[in-house]
C-alpha cells in the first residue's frame, strides 16, 4: 500500500506566479509555474494531478524529475537546499468532473453557452498547477490568465484585476493563503455591486440566464453578513472584495474561495418576487456560512484535515448567528432545529460514525470526511454549546484573540479551546474533547428510583451498537437548579423527587432549548407529568418531546405504537417547528406499511385526521400578511393531505394547475411542488411529461427545476418512469450536480425502485467514472441506505457494496449504510404489528 507523507515537510513555498493560457474550443490549457520556497532536502515533491510536465528548473536550470501518478507527485531532485525557485511547464485538460478548472453549461435564447470556473477543494488545485496542495503550505499567488477572449466577457479572482497586456489579465497578489481557496473564473457574466461600511466591495456574479433582480437578495445578505462578521470577530475583513458566484455546474453546495465564493445557482440566486421563505433562509444562510469562512476557515486554516471540523462546524453555527442577527423575524434558530439537530442525531446514533475529529491521511479519503450529519450538524451542535457555555462576550473575546494569533497561519482544535478558555476562564478543552474525540452521544435517563430523582448516562445507539463505556461532559440544562451544569459521572442522584417537584412546580425537563447534543428518556411517572403539561410547554420543548420519543423508538427503547397516541395531541399547533416534528414522526411510520395495503390505508386515515383541519385553516393559496409559522407549516400539511389520498386536497390542486397551466414557472414557489407532482400522479400523461422535461430544460430558476424533478420522479407509469432513467446519463439533459435527485426520486418511488436500483448497478463504473472523487460521491450510497426496508433489499445491497468495502472513500460510508438498512429491516421485524395496531386504534 501506498504510503502518503507530506511534501511540505521537504519543500515549503512562500509564493506562486502562476500563468494559465486556457483554450475552451480544446479544452485544453498551458501553465507555466514558478514557485518561490524553502527546500529541507534536496529530493523533494510537488503536487500534480493529470500534468503533463514538459520541464523543471531550479534557480534558472534544468534539474531531473520524475512523475508519480500513485502519490499525485512531480519528484524533483535539486542541486542545494535552502532558497528555491522551481519554475515548470505543462500542459493539461479542462476537466468534466466539476473538479480542478472546469466548464459550466448553460443556455440564453436556445443557444448554448459556458463559462469557466474551478473548485479546488479538498485537493484538485493540483489539478490546475503544480503546488504543495496541503492546507499547511500557504503562501502568496500572482495568477496572470490568457483566454480565448470574447468581447464583453468578464474574467474574476480571488484578487483584483491591476492589469490586461496583449491579451492577459494580471491580478494582483494575494494575502497568505492555502491553495485550495485559489479561484477564478470567466464568461460571459453579469454583476451587481455595492461597498460595506468598511470599503470591501461586494458583488453578485451569475450568467444572463438569470433575471437582473435575482441578485438583489443575495447581494444584500452578502454584504450584510460581512459587516456582521467584521463586528462580531472583531476583526477586518481583510481582502478589497467578495465576489459570490453562482456556477450553472456545480457539485456542491458553496465553497468558501477567499474574495470570490462560488455557488450552485440554486443557493445564491432567487426570484425575489415569487421563492418561499424557506428558500430565501436556505440561500441566506449558505451565503452566511460562506462568508464566516472567510475568516475561520480562510484567514485561519486547520492544520491538516482531521480539523476540518474547525472550518465547517464554526461556519455553520456562524451561519445561524448572523442570519439571526440580520434578519430578527424569522426566528432562524428554528432552523437549526428542524435540519442540524435531527441530522446530527439521525447519523450519530449508528455505530461506526466518524468522530467529529477524525484522522486520515489517504488523499482519496479526504473527501468521505464531509459527513454533512457530523462535521457540519454534530459539530456546529457542539459550538452552540460552547457558546451557550461561555456567553458571547467571551465568545468573541477568545475568537479575536485566536484570529489575532494564528491570521494568516494555521491552527488545530487545541488552539481554538486555548484561544477562548484564557477568555472565559473555563477548560474548554477538557469539557468538549469527551464530544470531538468520540462518535456518538449519550442518553440520559432521568427516573425516580426509591423516591429520589436519579439521572445516568450511556450512549445512544439507533441499531445494534457495541457499548464500549463512553462518557460524556453533558451540559443538562435542567430547569431545576439542583441539577449540576455539567453532568461528568455515569450516574448522580438529585435528592427527594417529590419534594424537588413540589418546589419547582413544574416537571422536571433536561436540554431546556435541546441545544446539547443528547437525547433524555424520562421513565413514565416523569413522562406523563411532561405530557399532561405539553401545551404549556414552549415550542422548541414541544418538538424536543417528540424527536427524542422518535429517536428512542428507533432505538428500541420503547415502541413507536407508544408514540402514535399521542401524534393528535400536536396536530392543531401553529408552530412550524412542532409541525416539522410531528410529520418526522408521521413518516417514520410510514416504513412500517405496505404500499397500497390495508395498514396503508390506515396510516393515510391517520394522516388526513393529522393535516385536515390545517389544510382547511391555511388553504393552498398563501396569504398577504400572513405568519412566518404559518408559510413554513403549509407545506408539511399539504403533502400530508396528499399522501392521505384527501378527494378535497387532490381537486384543489388539480383546479390550481388547470387554471395555470400555461404559466406552471408563477405558481406560488412554496405550494408549487405539491401541485405539480399531485398532477403527475393522478392525472399524468405523456403529453404532461414532456411539457415539464421541456421547462426543467428552458428555465434558469434552480428552484423551479427541483420541483419539476420531485414531480416528475414521482410519476407511476413504468414507461415513463423507464425514459426518466434513460435520461440519468445525458448530461445535457440532467447535470450530473443534479442527478442524485432524480435518482432519489425514481428510487423512493414505490413504482420505480427496481428500475433506479437496477440502473446503478448496472452503470457504476459510469457513475464513478462521472462524479467519483467529488466530495457528493458517497452520498449515493447514503441514499439508498435511507430507503431500503425489507430483508430482500439489504441482501442485494451488501452482494453489491460489499466487494467495494476496500475502495478508498467508500470504506466507512458501506459499513455504516449497511447498519442503517439492518437496523431498520430488524426494527420493522419488531414494532410493525403494534404500530399498525395502533394506528388502527387512534383513527377510530
Amino acid at each position: 500500500m501506498t504510503e502518503f507523507k507530506r511534501f511540505y515537510e521537504k519543500f515549503q513555498p512562500s509564493h506562486y506566479d502562476v500563468y494559465l493560457d486556457i483554450n475552451r474550443e480544446t479544452k485544453r490549457f498551458n501553465g507555466q509555474t514558478t514557485i518561490t520556497g524553502e527546500a529541507k532536502a534536496q529530493e523533494i515533491a510537488i503536487h500534480q494531478n493529470g500534468l503533463v510536465v514538459a520541464s523543471v528548473q531550479a534557480d534558472g536550470n534544468d534539474v531531473p524529475f520524475t512523475t508519480d501518478n500513485d502519490t499525485d507527485a512531480i519528484q524533483i531532485d535539486l542541486p542545494k537546499t535552502g532558497e528555491t525557485t522551481i519554475a515548470i511547464t505543462y500542459t493539461a485538460k479542462l476537466t468534466d468532473s466539476m473538479m480542478g478548472i472546469y466548464p459550466s453549461y448553460y443556455e440564453v435564447g436556445g443557444v448554448k453557452k459556458q463559462i469557466i470556473g474551478t473548485q479546488f477543494e479538498t485537493n484538485f488545485a493540483r489539478q490546475a498547477f503544480p503546488c504543495v496542495d496541503e492546507p499547511e503550505a500557504k503562501a502568496t499567488f500572482a495568477l496572470s490568465i490568457k483566454f480565448d477572449e470574447q468581447p464583453g466577457e468578464t474574467i474574476i479572482s480571488n484578487m483584483p484585476e491591476v492589469r490586461t497586456e496583449d491579451g492577459v489579465h494580471y491580478f494582483d497578489t494575494t494575502v497568505r493563503m492555502s491553495t485550495y481557496l485559489v479561484a477564478f473564473a470567466f464568461g460571459d457574466l453579469q454583476s451587481k455591486q455595492t461597498t460595506t461600511k468598511s470599503g470591501v466591495k461586494v458583488g453578485v456574479f451569475a450568467t444572463k440566464a438569470h433575471k437582473a433582480n435575482e441578485l438583489d437578495f443575495p447581494l444584500d445578505i452578502a454584504k450584510r453578513s460581512i459587516e456582521f462578521y467584521e463586528d462580531f470577530y472583531q476583526t477586518p475583513y481583510p481582502l478589497p472584495h467578495s465576489w459570490q458566484l453562482a456556477l450553472p455546474d456545480f457539485s456542491a453546495g458553496a465553497m468558501e474561495n477567499w474574495g470570490l465564493v462560488t455557488y450552485r445557482e440554486a443557493y445564491l440566486v432567487l426570484d425575489p418576487d415569487n421563492t418561499a421563505l424557506e428558500t430565501k433562509q436556505l440561500v441566506a444562510t449558505v451565503i452566511a456560512h460562506e462568508l464566516a469562512h472567510q475568516w475561520f476557515g480562510d484567514l485561519v486554516t486547520m492544520k491538516w484535515w482531521d480539523d476540518l471540523w474547525l472550518n465547517e462546524s464554526f461556519a455553520n453555527m456562524m451561519e445561524y448567528v448572523a442570519i439571526d442577527a440580520l434578519e430578527p423575524d424569522w426566528h432562524i434558530w428554528e432552523m437549526f432545529q428542524t435540519s442540524e439537530a435531527p441530522s446530527a442525531l439521525q447519523r450519530d446514533a449508528i455505530d461506526g460514525v466518524q468522530s467529529v475529529h477524525v484522522q486520515v491521511e489517504n488523499p482519496a479519503e479526504i473527501d468521505s470526511l464531509f459527513d454533512g450529519a457530523i462535521v457540519y450538524a454534530k459539530g456546529s451542535r457542539m459550538l452552540v454549546m460552547v457558546r451557550a457555555l461561555l456567553g458571547d462576550d467571551a465568545l468573541r473575546a477568545g475568537l479575536k484573540k485566536y484570529f489575532a494569533t494564528h491570521k494568516y497561519g494555521n491552527a488545530t482544535g487545541a488552539d481554538l479551546w486555548a484561544a477562548l478558555g484564557t477568555a472565559s476562564d473555563l477548560d474548554i478543552g477538557a469539557i468538549m474533547n469527551s464530544w470531538l474525540e468520540q462518535p456518538g452521544y449519550p442518553v440520559v435517563t432521568a427516573a425516580v428510583v426509591d423516591g429520589k430523582l436519579t439521572l445516568s448516562q450511556k450512549q445512544f445507539f439507533s441499531g445494534k451498537g457495541k457499548e464500549v463505556g463512553r462518557q460524556w461532559q453533558i451540559p443538562l440544562n435542567s430547569n431545576y437548579d439542583v441539577a449540576p451544569t455539567i453532568m461528568s459521572e455515569r450516574s448522580i442522584t438529585l435528592g427527594d423527587y417529590a419534594k424537588l417537584r413540589k418546589a419547582n412546580g413544574k416537571p422536571f425537563r433536561l436540554n431546556v432549548g435541546n441545544d446539547s447534543h443528547f437525547i433524555v428518556k424520562y421513565d413514565r411517572e416523569l413522562l406523563k407529568d411532561i405530557l399532561d403539561n405539553v401545551k404549556s410547554l414552549d415550542s422548541i420543548s414541544q418538538l424536543q418531546v417528540l424527536q427524542d420519543l422518535r429517536l428512542l423508538a428507533e432505538g428500541r427503547q420503547i415502541s413507536y405504537a407508544e408514540v402514535v397516541p399521542l401524534l393528535k395531541d400536536f396536530a392543531d399547533s401553529t408552530s412550524n417547528v412542532v409541525n416539522a416534528a410531528l410529520y418526522v414522526v408521521a413518516n417514520n411510520l410510514k416504513k412500517f406499511v405496505t404500499p397500497s395495503s390495508d395498514e396503508e390505508a390506515q396510516l393515510q386515515t391517520l394522516y388526513n385526521q393529522l393535516s385536515k383541519a390545517q389544510v382547511a385553516r391555511l388553504g393552498w393559496t398563501p396569504k398577504a400578511g400572513e405568519s412566518n409559522d404559518d408559510q413554513l407549516t403549509r407545506p408539511y400539511v399539504l403533502s400530508a393531505a396528499l399522501y392521505a389520498k384527501n378527494a378535497d386536497a387532490i381537486a384543489a390542486a388539480h383546479k390550481i394547475f388547470t387554471a395555470n397551466a400555461d404559466k406552471l414557472e408563477t405558481l406560488p414557489a412554496d405550494t408549487r411542488v405539491f401541485i405539480l407532482r399531485n398532477e403527475v400522479k393522478n392525472f399524468g400523461s405523456t403529453a404532461l411529461f414532456d411539457k415539464l422535461f421541456a421547462a426543467h430544460h428552458q428555465t434558469a430558476d434552480g428552484n423551479y427545476k427541483e420541483d419539476i424533478c420531485s414531480a416528475l420522479t414521482s410519476t407511476p407509469d413504468a414507461d415513463l418512469i423507464a425514459r426518466l432513467i434513460e435520461k440519468f446519463e445525458d448530461t445535457d439533459t440532467i447535470k450530473p450536480q443534479d442527478l442524485r435527485a432524480w435518482f432519489r426520486g425514481v428510487l423512493a418511488n414505490e413504482k420505480g425502485q427496481q428500475a433506479a436500483w437496477d440502473w446503478i448497478r448496472n452503470d457504476w463504473q459510469w457513475l464513478e467514472d462521472t462524479v467519483g472523487g467529488d466530495m457528493e460521491f458517497t452520498t449515493y450510497i447514503t441514499v439508498i441506505a435511507g430507503i431500503f426496508r425489507t430483508p430482500e433489499r439489504l441482501a442485494e445491497f451488501k452482494a453489491f457494496f460489499e466487494p467495494k468495502l476496500n475502495t478508498p472513500g467508500l470504506t466507512r460510508e458501506i459499513t455504516m449504510d449497511t447498519k442503517v438498512i439492518e437496523g431498520r429491516v430488524d426494527l420493522i421485524e419488531a414494532q410493525k404489528a403494534s404500530v399498525n395496531e395502533a394506528v388502527a386504534k387512534v383513527i377510530k
